[in-house]
């Protein structure tokens, strides 16, 4: 009996232990197949199959006339490796650290490697795969060594418009410009070479590689003509050279009717096939600084006093509000200086004063005491209203990266001599293209008009109804009207005066009736460096171009002013753009 009992406790435990294991068996079976199955799934697919990717063409860039190619991706290849199904992969080594000029020791190690792939040199010229494709003839290598197709950047123009496009990293991703800002649209979508391999990597004779076609990114059409931004860049870099601007300068001319960027120009810019080419002589600290300065797009990027230039904003604020009219003779009088708030603010002739004038001669003289004095009738909060209006407390919005915006004092903080110095346009800085954009606004009768750099997307992977590529418009964007048509013709009026007889001269060309106004102003709280500028429309009876040409610190013999640099700058670049415009 007690046997008997022994047996059967056994034969429970037995049933029980098994029951136990079995159940434990199921839950982990569960376990992966529902929790870890899709982890699972996706590391036993990888280490299966070898998976080689194929970069997209990216998408082509054309200025404006669509002429012109600025940015295109030529075909190289790109070299990569199985290396579970490289047999001697000394010889191999050494025939790809030649060929690549690499390290022998590195390539060995990364053809010994228990991967399924290695990457071992991109951007490749057909010269070089087609010698490896020889070798590898000769030596009856048929598996192991994989050559693919890739695109390669490259920049017809090398360096027009270097800061506006932008480049490319060596994974055919944009790193600046409009490289960078429409890079989703631009870059495409990858393609795939797949194929099924055992556990360690290797072939399996009868699986067939599946092949997935990359889709070409799509193509952009700039507002950039190709002609002016030439025109633009020779006569900036003359400038900077000629006036010794070690900072440089930058040129912006748009198209006043639908804020069209024709030309942005820096000085000094740089090579869009080799952005990263360093100065050998520099530290590698000194070479890195200066190569992020060619890259900025100072026309956007950075702030600046305006000077006078920024006497039209007072000027068009003043005419609005019913202040003052344009030939009201004697209605100012220059006596060198203003008192305002117990403060003697000077006229930049002070000791020769301007005498009696109208506001059109206290344009064209450029003088201070006029605009200090509007200031203080137009008050804080109708001035402030008008900077908003024209577009002074928003970035403009246009369409690249690294937009910054303009730096005032908080209108609740602005007293008598503080508004007194806006007027005048010093003590505040703003951006390059948000003064480009204000002179726009007004040459389009006083409707504020936004800049844009891109005016039509391309699509290569779309068609319309017609069976054409499809073609996506990028619209103007106009806004309020900030003064009256009627504003605005007066203004450009008196703008025409200030060349033809004021402080502009330097900017006359024959035949075509130009607008502007200099300026001049520090760089920065006393340090010694002064902003030369101007800043003009044209034809004044039918604007088509304005043109902002600023110097950093000119010290050549023309001197700092923005009549002497600025003005013979803009003149020059008017004449050419003017009669290529016809």
């Amino acid at each position: 009996m007690i046997g008997r009992k022994s047996i059967k406790k056994r034969m429970r435990w037995s049933i029980i232990i098994i029951l136990i294991t079995f159940t434990t068996i199921i839950i982990r079976i569960g376990y992966l197949q529902f929790v870890q199955g899709k982890e699972l799934s996706e590391k036993a697919y990888n280490q299966q199959t070898s998976d080689r990717n194929i970069n997209p063409r990216r998408g082509t860039i054309y200025d404006a006339t669509k002429n012109n190619i600025l940015a295109i991706s030529s075909t190289v290849e790109v070299v990569t490796v199985n290396p579970q199904n490289i047999k001697d992969k000394e010889k191999v080594a050494h025939k790809l650290a030649e060929l690549f000029n690499e390290d022998y020791e590195t390539l060995l190690k990364k053809i010994s490697k228990r991967t399924a792939i290695v990457n071992i040199a991109k951007k490749v010229e057909k010269d070089k795969t087609n010698e490896l494709r020889k070798w590898m003839e000769d030596n009856n290598i048929t598996e192991g060594i994989n050559i693919d197709e890739d695109t390669k950047r490259y920049y017809p123009y090398n360096n027009l418009a270097s800061q506006v496009i932008g480049f490319c990293g060596s994974d055919n991703q944009g790193l600046n410009g409009i490289e960078a800002k429409y890079d989703e649209i631009l870059k495409g979508k990858q393609g795939a070479i797949s194929k099924i391999t055992d556990a360690s990597g290797k072939k399996i004779e009868s699986e067939t590689e599946n092949y997935i076609k990359p889709i070409e990114g799509s193509d952009l059409v700039l507002t950039i003509d190709t002609t002016i931004q030439s025109i633009a860049e020779k006569y900036l870099k003359q400038a900077c050279i000629d006036n010794n601007c070690i900072d440089g300068g930058n040129v912006i001319i748009m198209n006043p009717k639908n804020g069209d960027i024709l030309a942005m120009a820096g000085y000094p810019n740089y090579n869009l096939n080799e952005p990263f080419k360093l100065d050998e002589s520099l530290s590698k600290e000194e070479a890195n600084k200066k190569m992020q300065a060619l890259w900025r797009n100072k026309a956007i990027s950075d702030t600046y006093e305006p000077g006078s230039t920024f006497k039209i904003v007072t000027a068009s604020t003043a005419l609005s509000e019913g202040i003052t009219t344009p030939d009201r003779k004697g209605e100012f009088c220059c006596v060198g200086h203003i008192e305002i708030a117990g403060v003697r603010m000077k006229c930049w002739r002070y000791y020769k004063p301007h005498g009696p004038e109208s506001l059109r001669e206290g344009l064209m003289n450029s003088c201070n005491p006029v605009f200090i004095g509007l200031g203080q009738k137009i008050g804080v909060k109708t001035y402030y209203k008008y900077l908003e209006k024209f577009g002074f407390f928003q970035k403009t919005g246009i369409d690249t990266l690294g937009e910054a915006n303009s730096i005032f004092l908080k209108e609740e903080k602005v007293g008598p001599v503080e508004l007194g110095t806006i007027a005048f346009g010093q003590r505040f800085e703003v951006t390059p293209i948000q003064m480009a954009t204000m002179l726009s606004t007004i040459g389009n009768k006083g409707k504020y008009i936004a800049p844009r750099l891109v005016k039509e997307i391309i699509s290569n992977e779309e068609k319309d109804e017609n069976g054409n590529k499809k073609v996506t418009i990028i619209p103007e964007k106009e806004g309020e009207q900030v003064i009256s048509e009627k504003t605005a013709s007066e203004i450009l009026s008196m703008m025409q005066s200030v060349v033809d007889e004021g402080t502009g001269k330097n900017a006359k060309v024959e035949g075509f009736n130009i607008g502007g106004k200099t300026g001049t102003s520090e760089d920065g709280v006393n340090t010694g460096k002064y902003v030369a500028s101007f800043i003009g429309i044209a034809p004044v009876e039918d604007p088509q171009v304005v043109v902002l040409a600023i110097l950093y610190d000119p010290k050549g013999e023309g001197g700092h002013s923005g009549g002497g640099t600025g003005a013979p700058l803009a003149g020059k670049i008017f004449k050419e753009v003017l009669e290529y415009l016809n």
